[in-house]
């Protein structure tokens, strides 16, 4: 099931609300200008306003383009208001709506790009001031003020987003080298399994040569374990998101689990209904649960058909639980050079005031069973 992102539905109601913002003020215009100069009026202010308006709600599709004809059309209503033609320039809509590109334009252009719109706001609001009558001094200082505005908020949230994405990629270089050491601890396992066995098998070789197919194949097995096991890790660590951990939800998890069967086990994932509202720490932790526990299924559960997934919420605790049903097996010796694994987790839980737990199930398999407080996030 294609789910739609959270941020796309948000841009599409932010978008929604600020259309409905924009036609209220045109009514209100064109309402003032019948009630107090008669006439078509309004028609020119209304328009120029629309054009303003209707380029600000289509800024996602093409910012400089749309700052281009915002800034186009409201200097040419600034001149031909100098000389007269026009109602005093820009409006109230054309004034919102320039606030509303200039903030776009900061926030998402590239540097040079956005200085560029900045000093041509700053030029198109200079030229409006050299023409301005006295009488119309207002609307320039509305319209500069609104320039000014929409840069500094744009300013603001590019700081947000760069303080962000810094964090995004702090955690991108902390989940690459956790899930690489865990890489290395299965390829140092399985390849070490099978330098013991070539040396048994030259031993074979020398002293009992009838039995040397035997350790041959031992070693063919040995092998075939190391590339299932690397495949199943690295389907884990080809994450084209390798940050999802920061901001996942349902959909990271569904591609987690995806990409996890493509080299593994089938997965049974159970969500909770609807759409999750968790604070970002604990959507961040639950992901890393879910993925430190397949990383094991794939290291450790030798044998396994099945695992499950299931995360659940009531109205104080989120439950995640993972369980495979791999047959009981002599506990294998892995590097003493571990990645995050069990005791990671149960730090990352810990901090947040949750409690894990692991350990065989009953039958068979292995199970990992964490509870997190809904309100953990308060604790960062």
């Amino acid at each position: 099931m294609v789910m739609e992102r959270p941020a796309a539905l948000a841009a599409g109601r932010s978008n929604l609300l600020l259309g409905l913002g924009f036609a209220a003020v045109l009514a209100a215009t064109a309402y003032w200008h019948a009630a107090h100069t008669g006439g078509r009026g309004w028609l020119p202010d209304c328009g120029i306003g629309a054009v303003v308006c209707a380029a600000a709600l289509l800024r996602e599709r093409d910012r400089p383009a749309a700052v281009a004809v915002g800034l186009s059309v409201t200097a040419a209503g600034v001149l031909a208001a100098g000389m007269g033609y026009l109602p005093s320039q820009p409006g109230l809509a054309a004034s919102l709506a320039l606030t509303v590109l200039a903030g776009s334009a900061v926030r998402g252009l590239p540097p040079w790009q956005a200085a560029v719109v900045a000093a041509a706001g700053l030029a198109v609001t200079a030229t409006g001031r050299l023409v301005t009558t006295s009488h119309a001094i207002g609307t320039f200082h509305m319209g500069v003020q609104g320039w000014l505005a929409g840069l500094g908020a744009g300013l603001v949230l590019r700081l947000l987003e760069h303080r962000r994405r810094t964090a995004v990629e702090a955690v991108r270089r902390d989940e690459r080298l956790a899930l690489a050491r865990e890489l290395h601890d299965v390829v140092a396992h399985h390849v070490s399994g099978i330098v013991m066995h070539t040396h048994a098998a030259q031993i074979m070789l020398r002293k009992q040569p009838d039995a040397l197919g035997a350790a041959l194949a031992d070693i063919e097995r040995s092998g075939t374990d190391a590339m299932d096991a690397m495949r199943r890790v690295v389907a884990l660590l080809r994450d084209a998101e390798d940050g999802a951990a920061v901001t996942a939800g349902t959909e990271q998890l569904i591609d987690l689990v995806r990409r996890f069967e493509e080299h593994g086990p089938a997965v049974d994932l159970r969500l909770p209904t609807g759409t999750p509202d968790w604070p970002p720490v604990v959507t961040a932790t639950v992901y890393r649960i879910v993925q430190e526990s397949l990383t094991n299924i794939a290291r450790h559960a030798r044998g396994s058909r099945a695992a499950t997934v299931t995360i659940a919420q009531d109205s104080t605790d989120i439950t995640v639980e993972i369980g495979n049903d791999a047959p009981p097996h002599p506990p294998v010796r892995t590097s003493p050079r571990g990645g995050y694994g069990l005791v990671g987790m149960r730090e990352r839980v810990e901090a947040l005031g949750g409690t894990l737990s692991a350990g065989p199930r009953p039958g068979t398999g292995w199970s990992v069973r964490a509870t997190l407080p809904l309100q953990a996030g308060d604790r960062r």
